[in-house]
C-alpha cells in the first residue's frame, strides 16, 4: 500500500518579514514612535538586525507603504476590472482604498510617518505610478487625440491624487466610509479632460451624484 504523501512544511516568514510584521503590530497598538530597540524585541531579533536590513526606521515605513501598493497590484492582477481605461482606473481606486481600509489604524500611522520630513525613499512613487499605468492600459475609451498625453501624464497625476486623498484621510478629514468615493471623485475629475464624449457624460453624472450625495 503506497504511503500517504506528506506535503513539506510551509516556510516561515523571513527575518525581513518578521521585522515588518513587528512594525505593523506596534503601529496597530498606537505606537508610531516605537524605537528600533522595541522593534527588535517585538520581532524577536537582535538589536542590530533592523538596522542591518533597513538602515533606518524611515526605510521600514517606506517598505510597509510599498507592501500596500504591491497588494493593490496583486488584487488588480487577480481580478482585472472590466471596461475601458476610465472604468478600470475608477475600479482600481476602489481596490486601492479597500487595501488601505483593511487595517486603517496601521495604515494611517504609516501614512502619517511618511508625511514627516525624512531622507528616506523607498520607491513608493514608482510603484504607485506603475499601478495607475497598468489600470490605464492602452487607453481604451480615451479621446484619440489625448491618448498619448494621457498615458504619459495620468499615472503621475493619479498617484498624486490618490496620495492626496490618503493625506486627508490620515488627518481624519475623510472618514473611512467616504475614502473610496472621495478618491474616485478626484480621479474622475482628472479623467474628464482625457475621455471621449460618451465617457465624459458618465463621469459628469457620477461627479454630480457624489456632489449631491
Amino acid at each position: 500500500m503506497p504511503s500517504a504523501k506528506i506535503d513539506p512544511p510551509s516556510p516561515g516568514p523571513t527575518t525581513r518579514e518578521r521585522v515588518l510584521q513587528a512594525a505593523e503590530r506596534l503601529l496597530g497598538r498606537g505606537r508610531p514612535e516605537f524605537s528600533m530597540r522595541e522593534l527588535a524585541v517585538e520581532a524577536g531579533v537582535s538589536f542590530a538586525t533592523p538596522f542591518n536590513l533597513f538602515g533606518a526606521k524611515g526605510a521600514i515605513l517606506h517598505a510597509l507603504s510599498a507592501q500596500r501598493i504591491e497588494t493593490m497590484h496583486a488584487r488588480f492582477a487577480s481580478n482585472t476590472p472590466p471596461g475601458d481605461a476610465a472604468a478600470r482606473v475608477l475600479a482600481t481606486v476602489g481596490i486601492a482604498a479597500a487595501v488601505m481600509l483593511d487595517s486603517p489604524a496601521v495604515n494611517r500611522a504609516v501614512m502619517a510617518a511618511l508625511g514627516a520630513p525624512s531622507g528616506e525613499s523607498g520607491g513608493v512613487w514608482a510603484l504607485s505610478r506603475a499601478l495607475w499605468a497598468e489600470a490605464l492600459g492602452h487607453g481604451e475609451g480615451l479621446a484619440p487625440r489625448m491618448t498619448v498625453l494621457a498615458r504619459m501624464t495620468l499615472p503621475d497625476q493619479l498617484a498624486l491624487t490618490f496620495r492626496g486623498a490618503l493625506s486627508f484621510w490620515t488627518a481624519g478629514e475623510i472618514v473611512d466610509q467616504d475614502l473610496g468615493a472621495r478618491a474616485k471623485a478626484a480621479a474622475a475629475a482628472l479623467l474628464l479632460g482625457f475621455v471621449d464624449e460618451q465617457a465624459r457624460d458618465q463621469l459628469e453624472a457620477m461627479l454630480s451624484e457624489l456632489a449631491n450625495g
